[in-house]
C-alpha cells in the first residue's frame, strides 16, 4: 500500500465521520451531500490507488 493511497483512504474516512456528525446536528442537507460526496470520490480514489 502506497502512502498516497493511505492518505486518500484516512481523507475519505475522516470527512465521513463529519457527514456524521453533520447528520446528528441537522446541518442544511446541501453541505451533506458535499462532503458525502467528497468523502466518496476520497474513498473510491484510494482504493483504485491499490
Amino acid at each position: 500500500m502506497n502512502n498516497t493511497a493511505m492518505i486518500l483512504i484516512f481523507v475519505g474516512l475522516f470527512l465521513a465521520g463529519g457527514v456524521i456528525s453533520f447528520w446528528k446536528q441537522k446541518i442544511p442537507k446541501g453541505v451533506i451531500l458535499v462532503l458525502a460526496f467528497g468523502s466518496a470520490m476520497c474513498l473510491a480514489s484510494g482504493l483504485l490507488r491499490l
